[in-house]
């Protein structure tokens, strides 16, 4: 299932923006980070599929939600200006974000070229 992060646990979790000025991944597996909200629709759309991927590749990637009214700060050091953003983590490298709801096909192509995951 999927986890919603507050900003401390991505500090935590993820990536401590405020300390580092390079990008230094802290995941233990590639990630996917859904910046989302509760009254956008595109959002609610992605949902339900981010679910199904968490439990398809269980122990390969890991996959949390951000809510962007909950969590101003964190969106806004990622410069999220429209949602659903979803940011693809791969072990090394830099991370990519892609904008807009996604269908499954899309995020599945993602974690094989992006997060290099099988």
């Amino acid at each position: 299932m999927t986890k919603h992060l507050t900003t401390q646990e991505f500090k935590d979790l993820v990536f401590e923006y405020d300390t580092e000025k390079e990008w230094n991944f802290k995941g233990e597996l590639p990630a996917i980070i859904d910046f989302w909200a509760p009254w956008c629709g595109p959002c609610k759309a992605v949902g339900p599929v981010l679910d199904e991927l968490s439990t398809e590749y269980e122990g390969k990637v890991d996959i949390y939600k951000v809510n962007v009214d909950d969590e101003h700060n964190l969106s806004g050091a990622f410069g999220i200006r429209s949602i659903p953003s979803i940011l693809f983590i791969p072990m090394k490298g830099n991370p990519e974000m892609s904008m807009g709801a996604l269908p499954k096909y899309e995020l599945e192509k993602a974690i094989k070229e992006v997060l290099k995951v099988e």
